[in-house]
Protein backbone atom coordinates (compact mmCIF):
# COMPACT_ATOMS: atom_id res chain seq x y z
CA UNK A 1 0.00 0.00 0.00
CA UNK A 2 2.87 2.37 0.77
CA UNK A 3 4.46 1.84 -2.65
CA UNK A 4 1.59 3.22 -4.72
CA UNK A 5 -1.18 5.68 -3.75
CA UNK A 6 -4.60 4.11 -3.31
CA UNK A 7 -7.85 5.44 -4.64
CA UNK A 8 -9.59 4.42 -1.41
CA UNK A 9 -8.19 3.62 2.03
CA UNK A 10 -10.51 2.08 4.62
CA UNK A 11 -9.72 2.33 8.33
CA UNK A 12 -11.39 -0.59 10.10
CA UNK A 13 -11.35 -4.32 9.34
CA UNK A 14 -14.75 -5.31 10.66
CA UNK A 15 -17.78 -6.36 8.61
CA UNK A 16 -18.36 -2.84 7.26
CA UNK A 17 -14.73 -2.38 6.17
CA UNK A 18 -14.76 -5.85 4.58
CA UNK A 19 -17.96 -5.02 2.68
CA UNK A 20 -16.52 -1.72 1.43
CA UNK A 21 -13.32 -3.45 0.29
CA UNK A 22 -15.25 -6.09 -1.65
CA UNK A 23 -17.58 -3.58 -3.29
CA UNK A 24 -14.78 -1.16 -4.21
CA UNK A 25 -12.46 -3.88 -5.55
CA UNK A 26 -15.30 -5.37 -7.61
CA UNK A 27 -15.88 -1.98 -9.24
CA UNK A 28 -12.20 -1.61 -10.11
CA UNK A 29 -11.29 0.89 -7.40
CA UNK A 30 -7.77 0.47 -5.99
CA UNK A 31 -8.63 -0.09 -2.32
CA UNK A 32 -6.74 -0.92 0.87
CA UNK A 33 -7.89 -1.77 4.41
CA UNK A 34 -6.09 -1.14 7.71
CA UNK A 35 -7.14 -2.92 10.92
CA UNK A 36 -5.40 -2.01 14.18
CA UNK A 37 -6.09 -5.40 15.80
CA UNK A 38 -7.25 -8.54 14.00
CA UNK A 39 -10.04 -8.65 11.45
CA UNK A 40 -13.49 -8.76 13.10
CA UNK A 41 -11.91 -8.49 16.55
CA UNK A 42 -14.40 -5.83 17.70
CA UNK A 43 -18.16 -5.74 17.29
CA UNK A 44 -18.03 -7.99 14.21
CA UNK A 45 -17.14 -11.05 16.31
CA UNK A 46 -19.30 -10.24 19.32
CA UNK A 47 -22.86 -10.18 17.98
CA UNK A 48 -25.69 -12.66 18.59
CA UNK A 49 -24.33 -14.41 15.48
CA UNK A 50 -27.61 -14.18 13.61
CA UNK A 51 -28.35 -12.83 10.16
CA UNK A 52 -31.81 -11.85 11.26
CA UNK A 53 -34.61 -9.87 9.69
CA UNK A 54 -35.19 -7.43 12.52
CA UNK A 55 -38.59 -8.51 13.83
CA UNK A 56 -38.46 -5.81 16.51
CA UNK A 57 -38.11 -3.09 13.85
CA UNK A 58 -41.60 -4.01 12.63
CA UNK A 59 -43.01 -3.10 16.02
CA UNK A 60 -41.21 0.26 15.75
CA UNK A 61 -42.80 0.91 12.36
CA UNK A 62 -39.53 0.54 10.42
CA UNK A 63 -41.21 -1.08 7.41
CA UNK A 64 -38.52 -0.13 4.88
CA UNK A 65 -35.76 -1.37 7.18
CA UNK A 66 -37.44 -4.78 7.65
CA UNK A 67 -37.84 -5.08 3.90
CA UNK A 68 -34.21 -4.20 3.20
CA UNK A 69 -32.81 -6.44 5.93
CA UNK A 70 -34.97 -9.34 4.69
CA UNK A 71 -33.57 -8.92 1.18
CA UNK A 72 -30.02 -8.77 2.49
CA UNK A 73 -30.55 -11.93 4.50
CA UNK A 74 -31.70 -13.79 1.38
CA UNK A 75 -28.66 -12.53 -0.58
CA UNK A 76 -26.24 -13.72 2.11
CA UNK A 77 -27.97 -17.09 2.33
CA UNK A 78 -27.40 -17.52 -1.41
CA UNK A 79 -23.83 -16.18 -1.51
CA UNK A 80 -22.41 -17.64 1.72
CA UNK A 81 -24.24 -20.96 2.22
CA UNK A 82 -21.40 -22.31 4.39
CA UNK A 83 -21.92 -19.57 6.98
CA UNK A 84 -25.62 -18.63 6.82
CA UNK A 85 -27.69 -21.49 8.20
CA UNK A 86 -31.52 -21.44 8.48
CA UNK A 87 -32.61 -21.87 12.10
CA UNK A 88 -36.23 -22.25 13.24
CA UNK A 89 -37.04 -19.70 15.94
CA UNK A 90 -39.85 -20.03 18.50
CA UNK A 91 -41.59 -16.89 19.74
CA UNK A 92 -43.65 -17.94 22.80
CA UNK A 93 -46.67 -15.74 23.47
CA UNK A 94 -47.69 -15.06 27.07
CA UNK A 95 -50.56 -13.22 28.62
CA UNK A 96 -49.37 -9.65 29.22
CA UNK A 97 -46.17 -10.23 27.18
CA UNK A 98 -44.47 -7.97 24.62
CA UNK A 99 -46.36 -9.56 21.73
CA UNK A 100 -50.00 -10.72 21.94
CA UNK A 101 -51.10 -13.81 20.01
CA UNK A 102 -53.06 -11.95 17.32
CA UNK A 103 -50.41 -9.24 17.00
CA UNK A 104 -47.71 -11.93 16.73
CA UNK A 105 -49.64 -13.74 13.99
CA UNK A 106 -50.16 -10.58 11.94
CA UNK A 107 -46.66 -9.29 12.67
CA UNK A 108 -44.91 -12.49 11.63
CA UNK A 109 -47.05 -12.70 8.49
CA UNK A 110 -46.11 -9.14 7.49
CA UNK A 111 -42.49 -9.83 8.46
CA UNK A 112 -42.32 -12.86 6.15
CA UNK A 113 -44.06 -10.95 3.35
CA UNK A 114 -41.77 -7.91 3.59
CA UNK A 115 -38.64 -10.05 3.83
CA UNK A 116 -39.64 -12.25 0.89
CA UNK A 117 -39.33 -15.44 2.93
CA UNK A 118 -39.51 -18.70 0.95
CA UNK A 119 -42.83 -20.55 1.28
CA UNK A 120 -41.28 -23.50 3.17
CA UNK A 121 -39.85 -21.11 5.79
CA UNK A 122 -42.94 -18.94 6.38
CA UNK A 123 -44.26 -18.50 9.88
CA UNK A 124 -46.56 -20.99 11.51
CA UNK A 125 -48.72 -20.08 14.50
CA UNK A 126 -48.98 -22.70 17.25
CA UNK A 127 -51.57 -23.24 19.95
CA UNK A 128 -50.64 -23.67 23.60
CA UNK A 129 -50.43 -27.48 23.42
CA UNK A 130 -48.36 -27.50 20.23
CA UNK A 131 -46.02 -24.84 21.63
CA UNK A 132 -45.38 -26.99 24.71
CA UNK A 133 -44.78 -30.03 22.50
CA UNK A 134 -42.28 -27.98 20.50
CA UNK A 135 -40.52 -26.80 23.67
CA UNK A 136 -41.42 -28.69 26.86
CA UNK A 137 -38.98 -26.61 28.92
CA UNK A 138 -40.98 -23.39 28.51
CA UNK A 139 -42.76 -21.84 31.48
CA UNK A 140 -46.38 -23.01 31.31
CA UNK A 141 -48.01 -20.27 33.39
CA UNK A 142 -49.70 -17.66 31.17
CA UNK A 143 -48.60 -19.36 27.92
CA UNK A 144 -51.12 -18.72 25.12
CA UNK A 145 -49.25 -20.23 22.18
CA UNK A 146 -46.36 -19.31 19.95
CA UNK A 147 -45.10 -18.37 16.54
CA UNK A 148 -42.53 -20.46 14.67
CA UNK A 149 -40.50 -18.54 12.10
CA UNK A 150 -37.02 -18.62 10.60
CA UNK A 151 -33.87 -16.71 11.36
CA UNK A 152 -30.37 -17.51 10.05
CA UNK A 153 -27.41 -18.46 12.23
CA UNK A 154 -23.89 -17.38 11.29
CA UNK A 155 -20.31 -17.13 12.50
CA UNK A 156 -19.83 -13.37 12.34
CA UNK A 157 -16.01 -13.44 12.56
CA UNK A 158 -15.71 -16.05 9.80
CA UNK A 159 -18.19 -14.13 7.64
CA UNK A 160 -16.11 -10.97 7.99
CA UNK A 161 -12.89 -12.80 7.20
CA UNK A 162 -14.30 -14.63 4.18
CA UNK A 163 -15.69 -11.39 2.74
CA UNK A 164 -12.27 -9.81 3.26
CA UNK A 165 -10.59 -12.77 1.52
CA UNK A 166 -13.05 -12.47 -1.38
CA UNK A 167 -12.11 -8.79 -1.66
CA UNK A 168 -8.41 -9.75 -1.79
CA UNK A 169 -9.14 -12.19 -4.62
CA UNK A 170 -10.51 -9.19 -6.54
CA UNK A 171 -7.53 -6.94 -5.90
CA UNK A 172 -8.05 -5.36 -2.46
CA UNK A 173 -5.01 -4.94 -0.23
CA UNK A 174 -5.56 -5.59 3.46
CA UNK A 175 -3.46 -5.82 6.59
CA UNK A 176 -4.17 -6.43 10.26
CA UNK A 177 -2.31 -5.09 13.30
CA UNK A 178 -1.71 -1.87 11.39
CA UNK A 179 -2.95 1.21 13.27
CA UNK A 180 -3.59 4.57 11.64
CA UNK A 181 -1.97 6.98 14.12
CA UNK A 182 -1.90 10.27 12.21
CA UNK A 183 -3.52 11.83 9.15
CA UNK A 184 -1.54 13.44 6.34
CA UNK A 185 -3.06 16.61 4.87
CA UNK A 186 -2.57 18.67 1.74
CA UNK A 187 -4.45 21.95 1.37
CA UNK A 188 -6.69 20.96 4.26
CA UNK A 189 -7.68 17.59 2.70
CA UNK A 190 -6.81 14.23 4.27
CA UNK A 191 -4.64 12.49 1.67
CA UNK A 192 -3.08 9.70 3.69
CA UNK A 193 -2.21 8.23 7.06
CA UNK A 194 0.85 7.34 9.05
CA UNK A 195 0.53 3.66 10.02
CA UNK A 196 2.15 1.82 12.92
CA UNK A 197 2.80 -1.90 12.33
CA UNK A 198 1.94 -3.25 15.78
CA UNK A 199 3.70 -6.58 15.13
CA UNK A 200 6.90 -5.52 13.40
CA UNK A 201 7.12 -2.02 14.85
CA UNK A 202 7.69 -0.19 11.54
CA UNK A 203 5.93 3.02 10.48
CA UNK A 204 4.70 3.59 6.94
CA UNK A 205 3.05 6.45 5.09
CA UNK A 206 0.07 5.36 2.99
CA UNK A 207 -1.54 7.85 0.64
CA UNK A 208 -5.03 7.70 -0.86
CA UNK A 209 -7.38 9.94 -2.83
CA UNK A 210 -10.19 9.16 -0.39
CA UNK A 211 -10.24 7.81 3.18
CA UNK A 212 -13.16 6.07 4.86
CA UNK A 213 -13.45 5.68 8.61
CA UNK A 214 -15.30 2.39 9.22
CA UNK A 215 -13.85 1.72 12.67
CA UNK A 216 -17.08 0.71 14.44
CA UNK A 217 -16.91 1.64 18.15
CA UNK A 218 -13.65 3.50 17.42
CA UNK A 219 -15.03 5.85 14.72
CA UNK A 220 -15.08 8.80 17.12
CA UNK A 221 -11.44 8.16 18.04
CA UNK A 222 -10.55 8.31 14.34
CA UNK A 223 -12.64 11.48 13.95
CA UNK A 224 -10.71 12.97 16.89
CA UNK A 225 -7.45 12.21 15.06
CA UNK A 226 -8.90 14.22 12.18
CA UNK A 227 -10.07 17.02 14.51
CA UNK A 228 -13.63 16.54 13.25
CA UNK A 229 -15.45 15.12 16.28
CA UNK A 230 -18.42 17.45 16.45
CA UNK A 231 -22.18 17.25 16.02
CA UNK A 232 -23.37 13.67 15.95
CA UNK A 233 -21.29 11.10 17.76
CA UNK A 234 -21.45 7.54 19.04
CA UNK A 235 -23.39 6.28 22.03
CA UNK A 236 -22.04 2.84 22.92
CA UNK A 237 -24.17 0.12 24.45
CA UNK A 238 -22.90 -3.29 25.57
CA UNK A 239 -24.35 -6.68 24.72
CA UNK A 240 -23.33 -9.84 26.57
CA UNK A 241 -23.84 -13.52 25.69
CA UNK A 242 -23.34 -16.61 27.87
CA UNK A 243 -22.45 -20.13 26.72
CA UNK A 244 -23.49 -23.32 28.55
CA UNK A 245 -23.27 -27.00 27.67
CA UNK A 246 -26.25 -28.09 25.61
CA UNK A 247 -27.27 -30.72 28.15
CA UNK A 248 -27.78 -27.92 30.72
CA UNK A 249 -30.12 -25.98 28.39
CA UNK A 250 -31.37 -28.57 25.86
CA UNK A 251 -33.80 -26.39 23.92
CA UNK A 252 -35.18 -28.04 20.78
CA UNK A 253 -34.84 -24.94 18.63
CA UNK A 254 -33.82 -21.31 19.09
CA UNK A 255 -36.26 -19.07 20.95
CA UNK A 256 -36.83 -15.33 21.32
CA UNK A 257 -38.54 -14.54 24.60
CA UNK A 258 -39.53 -11.87 27.13
CA UNK A 259 -37.39 -11.20 30.19
CA UNK A 260 -38.94 -10.19 33.54
CA UNK A 261 -37.99 -6.52 32.92
CA UNK A 262 -39.64 -6.41 29.49
CA UNK A 263 -36.63 -6.84 27.19
CA UNK A 264 -36.32 -9.76 24.82
CA UNK A 265 -33.54 -12.32 24.71
CA UNK A 266 -32.43 -15.09 22.35
CA UNK A 267 -31.52 -18.63 23.38
CA UNK A 268 -29.76 -20.49 20.55
CA UNK A 269 -28.60 -24.15 20.42
CA UNK A 270 -25.39 -24.73 18.47
CA UNK A 271 -23.92 -28.22 18.40
CA UNK A 272 -22.79 -29.19 21.89
CA UNK A 273 -23.55 -25.79 23.42
CA UNK A 274 -26.42 -23.36 23.88
CA UNK A 275 -25.85 -19.63 24.12
CA UNK A 276 -28.10 -16.90 25.42
CA UNK A 277 -28.15 -13.11 24.99
CA UNK A 278 -28.16 -10.26 24.89
CA UNK A 279 -28.03 -7.45 27.40
CA UNK A 280 -28.32 -3.80 26.38
CA UNK A 281 -26.66 -1.36 28.78
CA UNK A 282 -25.02 2.04 28.33
CA UNK A 283 -21.23 1.73 28.18
CA UNK A 284 -18.45 4.24 28.83
CA UNK A 285 -15.42 2.14 29.80
CA UNK A 286 -12.56 0.63 27.73
CA UNK A 287 -13.55 0.18 24.09
CA UNK A 288 -10.66 -2.22 23.51
CA UNK A 289 -11.67 -4.64 26.29
CA UNK A 290 -15.45 -4.74 26.89
CA UNK A 291 -16.03 -7.20 29.71
CA UNK A 292 -18.86 -9.39 30.89
CA UNK A 293 -19.60 -8.47 34.49
CA UNK A 294 -21.14 -10.45 37.33
CA UNK A 295 -24.28 -8.33 36.92
CA UNK A 296 -24.49 -9.15 33.21
CA UNK A 297 -24.11 -12.85 33.94
CA UNK A 298 -26.69 -12.86 36.70
CA UNK A 299 -29.19 -10.88 34.61
CA UNK A 300 -29.11 -13.46 31.82
CA UNK A 301 -29.20 -16.41 34.24
CA UNK A 302 -32.33 -14.92 35.84
CA UNK A 303 -33.90 -14.43 32.39
CA UNK A 304 -33.26 -18.07 31.41
CA UNK A 305 -34.51 -19.44 34.72
CA UNK A 306 -37.67 -17.34 34.51
CA UNK A 307 -38.53 -18.67 31.03
CA UNK A 308 -37.25 -22.24 31.58
CA UNK A 309 -37.95 -22.81 35.30
CA UNK A 310 -36.91 -26.48 35.35
CA UNK A 311 -33.38 -25.63 34.16
CA UNK A 312 -32.12 -23.79 37.26
CA UNK A 313 -28.90 -22.47 35.71
CA UNK A 314 -26.17 -21.43 38.14
CA UNK A 315 -23.00 -19.37 37.65
CA UNK A 316 -21.05 -22.65 37.63
CA UNK A 317 -22.83 -23.69 34.43
CA UNK A 318 -21.33 -20.82 32.40
CA UNK A 319 -18.57 -22.21 30.17
CA UNK A 320 -17.67 -19.05 28.27
CA UNK A 321 -19.09 -15.69 27.32
CA UNK A 322 -18.49 -12.63 25.19
CA UNK A 323 -19.22 -8.92 25.41
CA UNK A 324 -19.53 -6.59 22.44
CA UNK A 325 -20.32 -2.94 21.81
CA UNK A 326 -23.05 -1.49 19.61
CA UNK A 327 -21.85 1.75 17.99
CA UNK A 328 -25.16 3.64 17.96
CA UNK A 329 -25.41 7.21 16.73
CA UNK A 330 -26.13 9.81 19.39
CA UNK A 331 -27.06 13.33 18.42
CA UNK A 332 -26.45 16.18 20.83
CA UNK A 333 -29.68 17.22 22.51
CA UNK A 334 -31.34 13.82 22.05
CA UNK A 335 -31.96 11.27 24.79
CA UNK A 336 -31.17 7.53 24.74
CA UNK A 337 -34.75 6.67 23.77
CA UNK A 338 -34.28 8.53 20.50
CA UNK A 339 -31.16 6.63 19.45
CA UNK A 340 -31.26 5.08 16.00
CA UNK A 341 -30.02 1.65 14.90
CA UNK A 342 -29.67 3.01 11.36
CA UNK A 343 -26.36 3.81 9.72
CA UNK A 344 -25.29 7.31 8.72
CA UNK A 345 -22.46 8.83 6.70
CA UNK A 346 -20.59 11.94 7.86
CA UNK A 347 -18.08 13.88 5.72
CA UNK A 348 -15.65 16.15 7.57
CA UNK A 349 -14.08 19.40 6.36
CA UNK A 350 -10.97 17.37 5.48
CA UNK A 351 -13.17 15.06 3.33
CA UNK A 352 -12.75 12.12 5.71
CA UNK A 353 -15.80 9.91 5.15
CA UNK A 354 -17.19 8.23 8.27
CA UNK A 355 -19.78 5.43 8.21
CA UNK A 356 -21.32 4.76 11.62
CA UNK A 357 -24.17 2.78 13.14
CA UNK A 358 -25.92 -0.02 11.29
CA UNK A 359 -26.34 -3.77 11.82
CA UNK A 360 -24.44 -6.90 10.80
CA UNK A 361 -27.16 -7.93 8.34
CA UNK A 362 -27.09 -4.55 6.58
CA UNK A 363 -23.35 -4.35 5.96
CA UNK A 364 -23.58 -4.81 2.16
CA UNK A 365 -25.98 -1.90 1.68
CA UNK A 366 -23.84 0.27 3.98
CA UNK A 367 -20.83 -0.56 1.83
CA UNK A 368 -22.77 0.21 -1.35
CA UNK A 369 -23.67 3.70 -0.10
CA UNK A 370 -20.06 4.46 0.80
CA UNK A 371 -18.61 3.17 -2.47
CA UNK A 372 -21.29 5.01 -4.50
CA UNK A 373 -20.14 8.23 -2.82
CA UNK A 374 -16.44 7.50 -3.44
CA UNK A 375 -17.09 6.45 -7.06
CA UNK A 376 -18.95 9.70 -7.70
CA UNK A 377 -16.05 11.72 -6.28
CA UNK A 378 -13.49 9.78 -8.33
CA UNK A 379 -15.56 10.35 -11.45
CA UNK A 380 -15.66 14.08 -10.74
CA UNK A 381 -11.89 14.15 -10.21
CA UNK A 382 -10.75 11.88 -13.05
CA UNK A 383 -13.66 11.65 -15.48
CA UNK A 384 -13.63 7.86 -15.14
CA UNK A 385 -16.99 6.13 -14.58
CA UNK A 386 -17.36 3.13 -12.30
CA UNK A 387 -19.99 0.39 -12.53
CA UNK A 388 -22.84 0.02 -10.06
CA UNK A 389 -22.66 -2.36 -7.08
CA UNK A 390 -22.82 -6.06 -7.97
CA UNK A 391 -21.87 -7.66 -4.65
CA UNK A 392 -25.32 -9.22 -4.44
CA UNK A 393 -24.14 -11.60 -7.17
CA UNK A 394 -20.76 -12.58 -5.71
CA UNK A 395 -20.24 -15.96 -4.04
CA UNK A 396 -18.20 -15.50 -0.85
CA UNK A 397 -15.11 -17.67 -0.67
CA UNK A 398 -15.94 -20.94 1.07
CA UNK A 399 -19.44 -20.92 -0.43
CA UNK A 400 -18.40 -22.29 -3.83
CA UNK A 401 -19.65 -25.74 -4.78
CA UNK A 402 -19.26 -28.25 -7.55
CA UNK A 403 -21.72 -27.76 -10.40
CA UNK A 404 -24.77 -29.99 -10.39
CA UNK A 405 -24.98 -30.60 -6.64
CA UNK A 406 -26.59 -28.75 -3.75
CA UNK A 407 -24.36 -27.25 -1.09
CA UNK A 408 -25.54 -29.91 1.38
CA UNK A 409 -24.47 -32.64 -1.06
CA UNK A 410 -21.17 -30.84 -1.64
CA UNK A 411 -20.52 -30.75 2.12
CA UNK A 412 -21.02 -34.53 2.30
CA UNK A 413 -18.58 -35.00 -0.60
CA UNK A 414 -15.97 -32.81 1.12
CA UNK A 415 -16.42 -34.78 4.34
CA UNK A 416 -15.73 -38.04 2.53
CA UNK A 417 -12.72 -36.50 0.76
CA UNK A 418 -11.14 -35.67 4.10
CA UNK A 419 -11.94 -39.05 5.62
CA UNK A 420 -10.40 -40.79 2.58
CA UNK A 421 -7.16 -38.87 3.32
CA UNK A 422 -7.04 -40.09 6.90
CA UNK A 423 -8.78 -37.22 8.73
CA UNK A 424 -11.26 -38.41 11.33
CA UNK A 425 -14.90 -37.61 10.61
CA UNK A 426 -15.41 -35.21 13.52
CA UNK A 427 -12.38 -33.08 12.61
CA UNK A 428 -13.26 -32.95 8.92
CA UNK A 429 -16.88 -32.09 9.72
CA UNK A 430 -15.68 -29.19 11.86
CA UNK A 431 -13.45 -27.97 9.02
CA UNK A 432 -16.31 -28.17 6.50
CA UNK A 433 -18.68 -26.35 8.85
CA UNK A 434 -16.09 -23.67 9.61
CA UNK A 435 -14.36 -23.12 6.27
CA UNK A 436 -16.87 -24.38 3.70
CA UNK A 437 -15.16 -25.36 0.46
CA UNK A 438 -11.86 -23.93 1.78
CA UNK A 439 -11.67 -27.01 4.03
CA UNK A 440 -10.24 -28.74 0.96
CA UNK A 441 -7.39 -26.22 0.93
CA UNK A 442 -6.35 -27.35 4.42
CA UNK A 443 -5.87 -30.84 2.98
CA UNK A 444 -3.17 -29.38 0.69
CA UNK A 445 -1.00 -28.77 3.77
CA UNK A 446 -1.31 -32.34 5.09
CA UNK A 447 1.78 -33.79 3.30
CA UNK A 448 4.07 -31.23 4.96
CA UNK A 449 2.33 -31.59 8.32
CA UNK A 450 2.78 -35.36 8.19
CA UNK A 451 6.54 -34.83 8.06
CA UNK A 452 6.36 -33.31 11.55
CA UNK A 453 7.12 -35.63 14.44
CA UNK A 454 3.60 -35.31 15.82
CA UNK A 455 0.64 -37.58 16.65
CA UNK A 456 -2.09 -37.70 13.99
CA UNK A 457 -4.42 -35.20 15.68
CA UNK A 458 -1.61 -32.69 16.04
CA UNK A 459 -0.70 -33.20 12.39
CA UNK A 460 -4.25 -32.16 11.51
CA UNK A 461 -3.97 -29.15 13.83
CA UNK A 462 -0.62 -28.29 12.22
CA UNK A 463 -2.23 -28.34 8.76
CA UNK A 464 -5.14 -26.18 9.98
CA UNK A 465 -2.74 -23.69 11.57
CA UNK A 466 -0.54 -23.59 8.48
CA UNK A 467 -3.57 -22.78 6.35
CA UNK A 468 -4.61 -20.16 8.88
CA UNK A 469 -1.20 -18.49 8.82
CA UNK A 470 -0.54 -18.79 5.09
CA UNK A 471 -3.99 -17.95 3.75
CA UNK A 472 -5.81 -16.09 6.53
CA UNK A 473 -3.16 -13.70 7.87
CA UNK A 474 -3.32 -15.20 11.38
CA UNK A 475 -0.53 -13.77 13.52
CA UNK A 476 -1.45 -14.68 17.10
CA UNK A 477 -2.52 -17.87 18.86
CA UNK A 478 -5.32 -15.94 20.62
CA UNK A 479 -6.75 -14.87 17.26
CA UNK A 480 -6.73 -18.44 15.99
CA UNK A 481 -8.52 -19.72 19.09
CA UNK A 482 -11.16 -16.97 19.12
CA UNK A 483 -11.62 -15.54 15.62
CA UNK A 484 -10.47 -18.21 13.16
CA UNK A 485 -11.74 -21.38 14.85
CA UNK A 486 -14.30 -20.05 17.35
CA UNK A 487 -13.01 -22.55 19.91
CA UNK A 488 -12.88 -20.07 22.81
CA UNK A 489 -16.61 -19.40 22.26
CA UNK A 490 -18.04 -22.79 21.38
CA UNK A 491 -15.38 -25.39 22.32
CA UNK A 492 -13.71 -23.89 25.39
CA UNK A 493 -12.35 -27.20 26.71
CA UNK A 494 -10.67 -27.76 23.33
CA UNK A 495 -9.24 -24.22 23.31
CA UNK A 496 -7.76 -24.76 26.79
CA UNK A 497 -6.41 -28.21 25.89
CA UNK A 498 -4.57 -26.97 22.80
CA UNK A 499 -3.67 -23.38 23.76
CA UNK A 500 -0.01 -24.09 24.55
CA UNK A 501 0.41 -26.34 21.51
CA UNK A 502 -1.12 -23.71 19.22
CA UNK A 503 1.17 -21.08 20.72
CA UNK A 504 4.31 -23.19 20.20
CA UNK A 505 3.42 -24.24 16.66
CA UNK A 506 2.66 -20.65 15.66
CA UNK A 507 5.84 -19.33 17.27
CA UNK A 508 7.78 -21.80 15.12
CA UNK A 509 5.81 -21.09 11.93
CA UNK A 510 6.17 -17.32 12.30
CA UNK A 511 9.78 -17.48 13.58
CA UNK A 512 8.97 -14.97 16.29
CA UNK A 513 11.65 -13.13 18.26
CA UNK A 514 11.54 -13.16 22.11
CA UNK A 515 9.62 -9.86 22.30
CA UNK A 516 6.98 -11.09 19.85
CA UNK A 517 6.69 -14.39 21.76
CA UNK A 518 6.03 -12.43 24.96
CA UNK A 519 3.34 -10.45 23.12
CA UNK A 520 1.76 -13.74 21.94
CA UNK A 521 1.70 -15.09 25.47
CA UNK A 522 0.26 -11.87 26.92
CA UNK A 523 -2.59 -11.91 24.38
CA UNK A 524 -3.30 -15.57 25.05
CA UNK A 525 -3.37 -15.05 28.81
CA UNK A 526 -5.64 -12.02 28.39
CA UNK A 527 -8.09 -14.04 26.28
CA UNK A 528 -8.53 -16.70 28.96
CA UNK A 529 -8.48 -14.17 31.81
CA UNK A 530 -11.41 -12.37 30.18
CA UNK A 531 -13.30 -15.66 30.01
CA UNK A 532 -12.65 -16.80 33.56
CA UNK A 533 -12.61 -13.55 35.54
CA UNK A 534 -15.83 -11.54 35.82
CA UNK A 535 -15.50 -8.08 37.35
CA UNK A 536 -18.32 -6.49 39.33
CA UNK A 537 -19.75 -3.22 38.07
CA UNK A 538 -19.27 -0.38 40.52
CA UNK A 539 -21.80 2.03 39.04
CA UNK A 540 -25.44 1.39 38.21
CA UNK A 541 -25.87 0.49 34.55
CA UNK A 542 -28.46 2.37 32.53
CA UNK A 543 -30.74 0.17 30.44
CA UNK A 544 -31.30 1.37 26.89
CA UNK A 545 -34.43 0.42 24.98
CA UNK A 546 -33.71 -2.07 22.21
Amino acid sequence: MAEEPLELLVIGGGITGAGIALDAATRGIRVGVLEKNDFASGTSSRSTKLIHGGLRYLKQGEIKLVQEVGRERAILYKNAPHLVIPAPMLLPVYKGGTYGYFASSIGLYIYDWLAGVARKERRKMLGRKETIEREPLLKKEGLKGGGLYYEYRTDDARLTLDIMKTAVQRGARIVNYAEAVKFIYENGKAVGVEVHDRIGGLRQMIRAKHIVNAAGPWVDQVRSLDGSLKGKRLFLTKGVHLVVDYHRLPVRQAAYFDTPDGRMVFVIPRGNITYVGTTDTAYSESIDQPRTTLEDRDYLIRAVNAMFPAIKLTPGDIKSHWAGLRPLIYEEGKGPSELSRKDEIFVSDSKLITIAGGKLTGFRKMAEKVVDLVAEELKRETGRSYPACTTDQITITGGEKRDGVTFAEWKREMLQSGISQGIDGQTMQEWVDTYGSNALRILNYLPESRKQNLPAQLQWLHAQLTYSVQEEMTVTAADFLRLRSGWSYFHLAKAEKYRNIVEKLMNDMLQLDPMQKDMQLDMLNQLFRNIHELPSTQKKLQTVSS
